[in-house]
Formats: structure tokens, C-alpha cells, sequence
């Protein structure tokens, strides 16, 4: 779904939709402010405090007054915003006018035992923490064990304290405030009719795959990376003798996959999307800008994997990636410029020392758009040409009496420049990518 632009002047309407407590504050900075950061962290507050005295619905405010509350830029709150969106803190309505409103619906957090046995949030918190601090807060958040074992329950039930007498017939009360909980929701990563029709029928119960089981394997595929073929064998192992998925050793087998595959490390979850804000209006059908739309819209993970004729992309290039868009923290959009830069004019290599030298630069310069990286890459092109030419055994560049081979975006001619249908089919099939 495109992200809808927000300015200042747009109003904004908050709605309670559950009932907050104090120990709801704990569950948020303990558990999510590790995932969300401390920006989505304040702006779910700040939110809260816009409430009226019932703690109901705020007045209309505009989003100035979030920026001024908060001293942030509007770019940075719905970045913010999103985050909250995604962990199922905060549902938004927008409707369109000559100043738009949004809605914004407060839920509360989950619970600590939800959150804390989630097959998302629970890897991503251990691994965001650290072993150590994680146990403090599981440590944080147990019941205390009393055993029982030599005690008689001798509690009354209601109909043994409580008559029943004559009086006022049955009362139903509708809208009233009530506790409501945000959930996650992912879009279905993994084909379950091909899933499974590859399970021989005498294996499983007709029980076997409810709604909560289907969740839970898609919950893992997304967080482990898991794909439709490997998780068919994943879950045929953990099919019980009484033809159902044993949960607890699908969640096993599948950390032990992703640790096997990745040297023992576990996953965690970043902000992968180019932020709106940074992208470029829309309205020019020129071939420079269908390629920044492009590396604008896609993913760094799909991006590359277009550039795969067969197949997957490799780990050692998925890491690479990861750490540009994880340690560098650089944007998606400008990953992917890095990515056909470097494969273009490298023979189609991501040479790790390559990558990181000219990611480097380009944090240095402060570059955050796609157009800013697509020029700078043509504006420093002869400078790491003569830099990496003592350091590269196989370039694309070629012999003397060949012309040097380029990237697209060089042409300088680009931006009056319509797209042949070639083009336009290699720039379709990379978007088409998304929703692969």
C-alpha cells in the first residue's frame, strides 16, 4: 500500500480502543521499545497523553503540534508512526480533504507471555538484547511456582455463595470500553494448498493445519527466511503421532535451521522500506526516473534477487547486504543503486571490500535518496575506478580500445529519454519482484 504524505497542517484524531494500565508502560518499554526504538516508543505515548481526562479520544490536533511536542520532524514521527503500525500498536484511518485527517486507534501491548512465546517478537527481542539482559526480563516476568501438591482447593463456586432471586429481566450493554490487545499481522508468506498437497493425506489429521498452526508457520518462514520447499520438510519432521504440527519442535527445527545457514546467529528485524519522504515525486515517465521508481519501490533483498537468473541470492551477498542496510544503516533505495552500480561495472561481483569502501563514502557524503546516490556514483566513478584498480583482478572494465562499461543512469541524455519496451519489460519484472 503507497504511503500516504502527511504535512503539518493535517489533522489528526486519537482513539482509545482498549483500556491502558500501568503495567501496560512496563510491557512497552521493557519488551518494545528494544524492537521499535525509543522514537515509535514516545510518539505511542505522546499519543496517550493527547487522550481527554476519560482517556477516550483527543480533540482534533494537528501534526505540528506532534512536532513541537516531541521536537522531531514530521519525516522521523511517521517513520515512528510505522513502526507502531507494524507491531499492531496503533491502527491509522486517512481521509482525504483540502486538509487531511488521519485516525489514530491506540491498542494496548500484548501481554508478557504472548509477547515473550511469539515466534516473531520473542527471536527478535533475544537477539536485539543479548542472552543476558533477555533472561533479566524473562526473570522480570515470571510467577512465582508454589507447590500445592499437599493442599485441598476448597474454593466456592458462584452458584454455591449466590441464589437466585426474582428481579429485572437481562440488561445487554453494547460499546462499552473494554481491553483490546494489538496483534501482528504479516501478509502470507508461505502457499499452504502447495504445502500441503506435498504431505502424504495418512500423515496428518484433518486438525492439522488450523488457523493457528497456519499462522505460526508463517510467522517462522517470515522471521527465519524460510522458503515454501524448505519448510515442507521442516514441518513433515514435526508431524506427531497424532497427525498434528508439534509446535514447540517446528519452532526448534526452524532456529536451528537459520542458525545452521548463518553461523549460529538470529535474526533480527530492520525499517527496510525507503522512507516516503526521501522518494521523488511522481508525474515524470522519463527513463531516469522509471529507474529511480524502481530502486525506490523494491526491496534490497528483492532487488537483488532479480539480478538471479535461477534461483536464490547467495548467503554471502545476502549478509553483505544486511550489513549495509543493518550496520551502515543506510537506506533501501540507495542499497539498491550500490548493488547495480557494483555489479555493472564489477563483472557482476559484490566484492565485499568493493561494497563496504564505496557504502563508506557514501555515508560520509550523507547520502539518503536514490537520485542523490544514482549522481554521486557517476561523480566519483573515475576516483574509485583508479582506487580499486590495484585491488581487482577481474573488472568490467575493459581493454584499451573498448569503451568502459557503465551503468544506465550515466547517460546524460537519460532524463528526456522515453524507454525502449525491452527496458520497460527488465524494469517491470524487477517491481513484479514485490509480490513474488
Amino acid at each position: 500500500m503507497k504511503e500516504i504524505p502527511v504535512l503539518p497542517a493535517d489533522t489528526y484524531t486519537v482513539i482509545n480502543k482498549t483500556i491502558l494500565k500501568e503495567q501496560d508502560r512496563k510491557l512497552i518499554t521493557m519488551l518494545y521499545q528494544p524492537i521499535i526504538g525509543h522514537i515509535a516508543t514516545s510518539l505511542y505515548f505522546t499519543l496517550i497523553d493527547d487522550l481527554d481526562k476519560r482517556e477516550l479520544m483527543s480533540e482534533d490536533l494537528t501534526h505540528h503540534h506532534l512536532m513541537s511536542t516531541m521536537q522531531l520532524k514530521l519525516d522521523k514521527i511517521v517513520i515512528a508512526r510505522q513502526k507502531l503500525e507494524g507491531v499492531g500498536l496503533l491502527k491509522t484511518y486517512y481521509k482525504k480533504d483540502h486538509i487531511h485527517n488521519f485516525v489514530y486507534l491506540i491498542y494496548s501491548p500484548m501481554s508478557a507471555s504472548d509477547f515473550l512465546n511469539h515466534p516473531i517478537l520473542n527471536i527478535v527481542l533475544y537477539n536485539n538484547l543479548g542472552k543476558k539482559e533477555y533472561n533479566k526480563i524473562v526473570d522480570f516476568f515470571k510467577m512465582p511456582r508454589i507447590n500445592l501438591k499437599d493442599y485441598e482447593d476448597i474454593t466456592l463456586s458462584f452458584d454455591q455463595v449466590y441464589r437466585s432471586a426474582s428481579g429485572n429481566s437481562y440488561i445487554e450493554n453494547e460499546d462499552l470500553i473494554q481491553e483490546e490487545r494489538g496483534k501482528i499481522h504479516l501478509i502470507e508468506k508461505i502457499d499452504f494448498s502447495l504445502l500441503v498437497s506435498s504431505i502424504p493425506s495418512q500423515m496428518i489429521s484433518p486438525r492439522c493445519f488450523n488457523q493457528e498452526t497456519k499462522e505460526l508457520i508463517n510467522s517462522l518462514a517470515y522471521v527465519y527466511n524460510i522458503e515454501d520447499l524448505q519448510m515442507q520438510g521442516l514441518v513433515r519432521n514435526c508431524i506427531n503421532e497424532k497427525g498434528l504440527v508439534d509446535k514447540t519442535e517446528l519452532r526448534k527445527s526452524c532456529r536451528n535451521f537459520y542458525q545452521f545457514e548463518n553461523n549460529g546467529k538470529l535474526p533480527t528485524l530492520i525499517y527496510s522500506k525507503q522512507p516516503e519522504y526521501l522518494k521523488s515525486p511522481e508525474g515524470d515517465h522519463s527513463k531516469w526516473a522509471k529507474m529511480v521508481y524502481t530502486f525506490e519501490s523494491v526491496t534490497p533483498y528483492d532487488f537483488l534477487r532479480s539480478k538471479y537468473k535461477t534461483g536464490e541470492p547467495s548467503l554471502r551477498d545476502l549478509k553483505l547486504i544486511e550489513g549495509l542496510l543493518v550496520d551502515l544503516k543506510m537506506n533501501p533505495g540507495v542499497v539498491n543503486v550500490l548493488i547495480a552500480y557494483v555489479l555493472k561495472i564489477n563483472n557482476q561481483r559484490l566484492s565485499r571490500n568493493y561494497v563496504e569502501t564505496i557504502a563508506g563514502q557514501w555515508k560520509r557524503l550523507n547520502v539518503e535518496t536514490v537520485e542523490e546516490a544514482m549522481k554521486v556514483s557517476e561523480k566519483e566513478h573515475k576516483k574509485l575506478k583508479k582506487q580499486f584498480d590495484s585491488k581487482t583482478s577481474s573488472r568490467t572494465i575493459s581493454k584499451k580500445n573498448q569503451e568502459e562499461v557503465l551503468p544506465d543512469w550515466f547517460d546524460k541524455n537519460l532524463e528526456n529519454e522515453e524507454m525502449t519496451e525491452e527496458e520497460k519489460r527488465e524494469l517491470d519484472q524487477i517491481l513484479n519482484s514485490i509480490s513474488s
